[in-house]
């Protein structure tokens, strides 16, 4: 996801290189687990899922020779806020130009947070075909889920509050590649001064204009 607005840059968490490595070593990890290259496809979730899949299937072609399939999946209709979205929500192209009946897919995402985006990626993907398994490789993991799932592949894992935000930008979707920590900006707290006690009231002062004559003692 890109940078949302009302927040700025806390940490970076990947530049350039480091995203390129986090790419390049969960091709690895993927051809390794799968034993092969045979068998699975790549599907990215739109938006940034769709540049991660083509990377990882651009490395796995560079280190294996060999091409692996890519599709693009838009899964708007299958989203649990729809109604909430939008009256007139706008629908993105899916492209899976295979089958995906007894094949592993790899479903790809560029963020794993509360888990509902995957659930409805699953969703869509049946429709297409049942697949032997659906696994899932995500660039940055923030964790805070509210569905029992969880990624095989991972490029990077932090642990985020409620405020914070993960921005990915692709070089081919917004010009750069880079990962933030983003926080919600605040607005600036009004000095708070604490109420002052009322003070209690002091006891008068007796004033003394003339000094008491002293007592002569009797011999």
């Amino acid at each position: 996801m890109g940078e949302a607005p009302g927040t700025y840059r806390k940490l970076r968490l990947l530049d350039a290189a480091g995203l390129g490595r986090a790419i390049a070593r969960m091709a690895h990890e993927i051809v390794e687990s799968e034993g092969g290259t045979d068998g699975f496809v790549l599907i990215g979730i739109r938006t940034r899922g769709v540049p991660l899949a083509r990377r990882l299937a651009a490395e796995i072609e560079r280190t294996e020779k060999v091409r692996v399939g890519v599709g693009l999946l838009d899964i708007t209709l299958y989203r649990d806020d729809l109604s909430t979205v939008a009256a007139s929500p706008v629908l993105k192209k899916t492209d899976i130009p295979f089958g995906v009946e007894g094949r592993t897919v790899v479903l790809c995402d560029d963020v794993l947070f509360t888990g509902r985006t995957v659930r409805a990626a699953m969703d869509a993907i049946l429709d297409f075909g049942r697949p032997r398994k659906i696994i899932l490789a995500v660039l940055m993991d923030r964790g805070r889920r509210e569905l029992p799932i969880e990624a095989q592949f991972v490029g990077k894992r932090i642990a985020t509050s409620a405020s914070e935000i993960v921005s990915v930008t692709f070089r081919e979707t917004d010009g750069i590649d880079d990962v933030w920590l983003l926080d919600r900006e605040t607005p600036p707290r009004a000095a708070r001064r604490a109420p002052r006690m009322p003070r209690a009231p002091r006891a008068p002062r007796l004033s003394v204009s003339a000094k008491s004559p002293k007592r002569r003692s009797k011999k």
